[in-house]
């Protein structure tokens, strides 16, 4: 294992192919972009719809049964078993959460938590068959959706069954921290150390650094919107690059000062401010509606579960909403779950599980219900106060305008602002991380692989904002594609998670059975 302290570069140890195939396909995406877009687009349009015609079926029933099989590890006897040969948790329970927290809720809670409710709401979803948009009848079912889209099936396929593979290939079995440890149970040793292990690795950094570029490049987006509407300034290019500067900057320093400096602290920070500002919320705002919502849209979601899991009835709606949320956070599998893994040491499989797969969720519920339920009451008193910016302006708009309902909006927007701005930084940092770890082997990787990692994502998303729709709109169908790959490397998990969580509670039977 390196010393953070010392840092030292072993070149030697960096797998250059699997640099060359990542950096290079991305390279290649924005190059051929910039030459001439509406190519690029027309092409990975194209790709994407085969992707989602003959991959979403399968998606859907991915994350559904490794959450139904991590429930089942958790509550067993084999939720006991502890991973990471250390007697006592690396991280105190709040800075773990918070790590996790913040790695995925950037892009629930920065663009989706304000607007995919509001756009449920007017459009109800096809499998709600005879609910009308805009009405009171359509504001559970929009909940339901987004708790879908952002609850325990998302969590789960992040760090539940996939972690377990991982932390027993690493710390149980000795093999090198990466994506691909989590084939070791199936190919053995052999999947580590050869060229198709490595064509894996590149295959699982390129998918995560796609679905990171794209939350960086909406975040300038959104930040310049509402930086025009507060105070006048120009919602223009260069605002944009401004932020997203001001970004890579801040999610630099973080990802270089590591997981118990920079990455714990923003991460703890950001979670202590949701908590403030989705507090004053509930104070100042609709208080008992945002509950009410919240309950009756949990218990419908608990017993349309299995129904809205496996639904295949619109496969055109469902290739642009869930089947592409599955394919993001598919993408996001292996490196996630590789940050779960470096977490998590000294936990019992059934405290990761329920931590990612069950607390995690009902949290971002919270989150979307304050949020997309307030924009939702709003719209329902004054028709058009919501959906008429979202309309117009898209994602940036919807949080903006559900907050100047609010009273003192003056204050609570510059915050969310401030808030958006150090969830992209979380995820930044953590995938930047993740993506160094990846790519040499190391549990606390070079700070020039760090580095190297971070810039790029920034530069990437900058280039693509310069492109305009189009090379956004490309890069969220690109996120897709590239989860074809990723999608069947994450399927041994399934049944390797248990086989891993038997094998550990074997060797730990004694210990076990005398923690009673």
């Amino acid at each position: 294992m390196q010393d953070e302290s010392t840092n030292a570069v072993d070149w030697k140890n960096i797998e250059w192919l699997v640099f060359i195939i990542s950096g290079g396909v991305l390279l290649f995406f924005v190059i051929a972009s910039l030459i001439n877009v509406e190519a690029v687009s027309g092409a990975v349009d194209a790709a994407f719809a085969w992707s989602a015609k003959y991959f979403g079926n399968y998606w859907q029933w991915l994350v559904f049964l490794n959450f139904i099989i991590a429930i089942v590890i958790a509550f067993s006897r084999l939720g006991k078993v502890k991973l990471g040969h250390l007697d006592k948790p690396e991280f105190s329970t709040f800075r773990w959460i918070s790590i996790i927290m913040c790695t995925l809720l950037a892009g629930g809670g920065v663009f989706w938590s304000a607007a995919e409710p509001m756009y449920h709401f007017l459009t109800p979803p096809p499998s709600f068959t005879g609910v009308e948009g805009s009405t009171e009848a359509a504001v559970v079912p929009a909940m339901e959706q987004a708790f879908l889209h952002w609850g325990f099936l998302a969590w789960s396929i992040l760090g539940t069954c996939g972690a377990i593979v991982l932390m027993y290939s690493h710390y149980h079995r000795g093999m090198p921290l990466k994506s691909r440890a989590l084939l070791y149970p199936l190919f053995g040793e052999r999947i580590m150390y050869n060229n198709w292990g490595k064509v894996v690795e590149a295959l699982c950094i390129l998918a995560v650094a796609a679905g990171t570029i794209g939350p960086i490049g909406f975040l300038g987006l959104q930040v310049s919107y509402a930086l025009q509407e507060l105070f006048g300034i120009p919602d223009v290019y260069m605002t944009q690059l401004t932020i997203i500067i001001a970004l890579i900057i801040l999610y630099t320093i973080s990802a270089v000062t590591g997981l118990h400096r920079g990455i714990q602290f923003l991460s703890r920070f950001n979670v202590i401010f949701a908590f403030i500002l989705a507090g004053i919320i509930l104070l100042v705002g609709p208080a008992g509606f945002i509950a009410d919502t919240f309950s009756t849209s949990m218990g419908t979601y608990l017993r349309d579960f299995t129904r809205l899991s496996l639904y295949r009835g619109d496969s055109s709606w469902l290739s642009w909403w869930t089947v592409f949320f599955w394919g993001w956070f598919v993408g996001y599998g292996p490196l996630m779950a590789i940050l779960v893994a470096r977490i998590s040491r000294g936990r019992s499989i059934r405290q990761i599980i329920c931590g990612v797969g069950v607390i995690a969720p009902i949290a971002t519920h919270i989150w979307f219900t304050v949020l997309g339920g307030s924009g939702i009451f709003f719209e329902l008193q004054n028709p058009g106060v919501i959906s008429e910016p979202l309309n117009a302006s898209g994602l940036p708009a919807a949080l903006v305008a559900i907050v100047q309902q609010l009273p003192g909006a003056v204050i609570l927007v510059p915050a969310f602002l401030v808030l958006i701005f150090i969830f992209l930084a979380t995820t930044g940092d953590s995938m930047s991380l993740s993506i160094a770890i990846c790519s040499t082997g190391y549990e606390d990787p070079p700070r020039g692989m760090r580095v190297f990692w971070a810039i790029l994502m920034g530069v990437v998303a900058a280039l693509l904002i310069y492109m305009g729709e189009g090379g956004i709109g490309a890069l969220q169908s690109f996120i897709v594609i590239t989860a074809v790959p990723v999608g069947l490397i994450m399927l041994p998990s399934i049944w390797d998670g248990p086989r891993c969580a038997m094998r550990l509670y074997d060797e730990q039977r004694n210990e076990i059975e005398g923690r009673g």
